[in-house]
């Protein structure tokens, strides 16, 4: 994508952010033509008078060029909102980052996805929560996002790989500068089996500042986060308070009153944050089918093709009652009314997806379609 370059190269101007690159992109379509623009056009786009100075100031420090060779031999691919791989989940947040950088693979099946975080000094009650919990979503094909911090963090990413789950580390900073730098190896393992990422260039040292914004990145790329421990002020905090503007699932280990490691948790349960005891609260809150008991694929049902001349192939009644449901409660009633079908037989069908985990009641005569497992893949 010959545009990248100028996307990697306005990413370095620190007067831009989302809102800007966003002015930027629906006023020029190209951002290279922004990158080549006047101070004028520049503010004629919706900026302001300083970060138009800055961007043209730019150009006389900055090649795009030297930008991508630089990415190319650190073995870093960039991603733009634009792009195909741009992660999807993280693309619905108010404030995506305009450029995501990372080593290792991103899969599609990533989307699939829990955050888990924490104190960066557990209990011995919060280590073994978190390798638990995350060794049994990492056996779901749940994707573990953290932050490579000491801690909940690094049990996390460490109890994923153990168990042959892949995951993913979000920096505070440039892809050449890892912190902790204990966490070198882990860095380097976490590459094979899933990514490392950040929305800052290469050259950009881990910063105090940088953490809480990190954090939104952590939550707007899962499903739901997980804190396994965390004080009153630890950092995790940012992180529930980001996945609650996003609104994302937030799930809290309980522990005892008398422990400062779980006053956040405890907290956060009181004020309605989903308590786990088991990683299947979880997965059920999520409406996600556990690997372990998907039904073979010769049994599953097959919905319906579209044909050349835009006929549907023929429904049978549990496909065609399939047909009517989602990722939203629906009452039984109205299942009834939409599918055209006898209330009494509506009944029976949907106690036959349910025995066959293709539907779930989720309240009282409410019913969700459960979201399929994702595809196995190999390291």
């Amino acid at each position: 994508m010959e545009d990248m370059k100028y996307w990697v190269a306005l990413n370095r101007v620190p007067q831009l952010g989302t809102v800007r690159f966003r002015r930027l992109e629906s006023y020029f379509g190209e951002l290279e033509h922004a990158w080549n623009a006047g101070q004028s056009e520049l503010k004629a786009a919706g900026l302001e008078d300083r970060p138009a100075r800055e961007v043209v100031a730019a150009r006389g420090r900055i090649s795009p060029d030297v930008e991508m060779e630089s990415l190319e031999r650190a073995g870093v691919t960039a991603l733009n909102w634009p792009h195909a791989d741009y992660p999807a989940r993280l693309k619905e947040i108010a404030d995506p980052p305009p450029v995501l950088y990372y080593k290792g693979t991103l899969f599609p099946s990533d989307e699939r996805a829990v955050a888990v975080v924490g104190t960066r000094g557990p209990t011995a009650y919060g280590r073994e929560v978190a390798a638990v919990l995350t060794a049994d979503l990492a056996r779901n094909d749940i994707t573990i996002i953290s932050g490579l911090a000491r801690g909940v963090d690094g049990i996390a990413h460490r109890s994923a790989l153990a168990n042959g789950g892949r995951t993913i580390a979000l920096l505070a900073g440039g892809l050449d500068s890892v912190y902790p730098r204990e966490h070198t190896g882990l860095f380097q393992e976490i590459q094979h089996h899933g990514a490392v990422a950040s929305e800052y260039p290469l050259g950009v040292r881990p910063d105090a500042r940088n953490f809480p914004r990190r954090n939104r990145l952590i939550s707007g790329m899962s499903l739901g986060t997980l804190v396994v421990e965390a004080g009153a002020t630890s950092g995790a905090r940012w992180t529930v308070i980001h996945a609650l503007e996003q609104d994302r699932e937030v799930f809290c280990v309980p522990g005892s009153i008398f422990s400062s490691n779980s006053q956040l948790t405890n907290r956060m349960i009181q004020e309605g944050a989903k308590l786990v005891s088991t990683y299947t609260d979880i997965l059920e809150e999520l409406n996600l089918t556990s690997v372990s008991h998907q039904i073979p694929v010769n049994q599953q049902i097959a919905l319906p093709l579209e044909q050349e001349d835009g006929d549907a192939e023929p429904l049978g009644p549990e496909a065609a009652l399939l047909h009517h449901l989602n990722d939203e409660p629906i009452h039984i009633d109205d299942i009834h009314r939409n599918a055209n079908l006898p209330i009494a037989s509506v009944s029976g069908l949907l106690t036959m997806l349910e025995m066959k985990g293709m539907v779930r009641q989720v309240g009282c005569m409410h019913y969700v379609r459960v979201r399929e497992a994702a595809p196995v893949y190999g390291n």
